[in-house]
């Protein structure tokens, strides 16, 4: 694939006009829709990047996973320059790679702040991680926390007993599978007719997903777990990062860096955004009680003691360096 775009290259280099003649294009797969902020972040990326190169890298986002790529495979699409770059939800591919798992350990973090915290202490795993799949981190934002969606008010444990979960990753099934319920993996497109039609009944996700899926219409509670802050990267090719000349990589980490930074401020709105919507739209929001919350920290603890004991010394690394500073 590597060898198709460098042809590709060498005609553009030789056939285009001379203003355009250095200019290297590249396509984003973007797994939102082009109105969610992930997608958004992408494009900012793409205009930034343009900007601070010249025009000499010109990337085209491509929203909506139309491309053809959406889930557990991203980490190989982008390995194998099928996909130049993507964005990536990283629980998704933690079965590819275990330190993506990290990102989604349940009610590890309790606020933006310990969310960036743990970020910082994971960073350089996941970018070890990155280029054992011959590819580059360039930022990573989070999903506002996770939240569960259901028909009736949840208080305790025996309310989320045979519950039938949609969840987006092996820890989320997992955790909800210890706490008495039925996960289900579905697509994201599929979630909305799965729960009008009872395939499924309840949704772990975030109040930001909830409001671009209309959830009101079909659900009637979302109750605030803050069971994690999921990370969603976005990551390039090596081989494409370097044909990168060194001025454009440094441009290109410029605006990664800028754009990471707006990412986090923007999941911090997107959570008051859309708590606000779900209100409007007669959801009712339910804090945890103090039983329901002491039950699943119980069974988060369980299964973080259990994970550090079964995946490898980087994984056991991170949580350690992380309680250390917490502590």
């Amino acid at each position: 694939m590597f060898k198709r775009f460098l042809l590709a290259l060498a005609f553009v280099v030789l056939a285009a006009p001379a203003a355009v003649a250095d200019t290297i294009a590249m396509d984003c797969n973007a797994i939102y829709p082009a109105s969610n902020f992930h997608t958004i972040g992408a494009q900012n990326f793409a205009e930034k990047v343009k900007e601070y190169t010249d025009g000499s890298v010109d990337i085209t986002v491509h929203p909506g996973g139309s491309l053809g790529f959406k889930g557990p495979e991203l980490l190989k699409a982008v390995k194998d320059g099928t996909l130049p770059m993507s964005d990536i939800l990283m629980g998704v591919v933690s079965g590819s790679d275990e330190i993506f798992g990290l990102t989604t350990m349940p009610l590890l973090v309790n606020s933006y702040e310990q969310a960036m915290q743990f970020y910082q202490t994971a960073k350089p795993y996941y970018e070890k991680a990155c280029a054992r799949w011959n590819q580059k981190l360039l930022y990573a934002a989070p999903w506002p926390r996770s939240g569960l969606y259901t028909k009736k008010p949840v208080e305790k444990l025996a309310d989320i007993a045979g519950l039938k979960i949609r969840t987006y990753d092996k820890n989320g099934a997992d955790f909800l599978q210890r706490a008495g319920a039925s996960p289900q993996s579905l697509p994201w497109g599929e979630v909305y007719t799965a729960l009008s039609t009872g395939l499924i009944d309840s949704v772990l996700t975030s109040a930001t997903s909830g409001k671009d899926g209309k959830f009101w219409e079909v659900l009637d509670y979302f109750t605030k777990l803050n069971y994690s802050y999921p990370l969603n990267m976005l990551t390039i090719n090596m081989d494409y990062w370097n044909a990168l000349s060194p001025e454009q990589q440094e441009a290109m980490e410029k605006a990664a860096a800028e754009v990471e930074d707006a990412q986090w401020n923007a999941s911090k709105k997107s959570v008051e955004d859309s708590i606000a919507a779900l209100k409007e739209n007669g959801m009712t929001i339910n804090e945890m009680t103090p039983e329901l919350a002491a039950s699943l920290k119980k069974i988060a603890v369980e299964m973080r003691d259990e994970m550090k004991e079964d995946n490898g010394p980087d994984f056991k690394a991170v949580l350690d360096e992380f309680s250390e500073d917490v502590n």
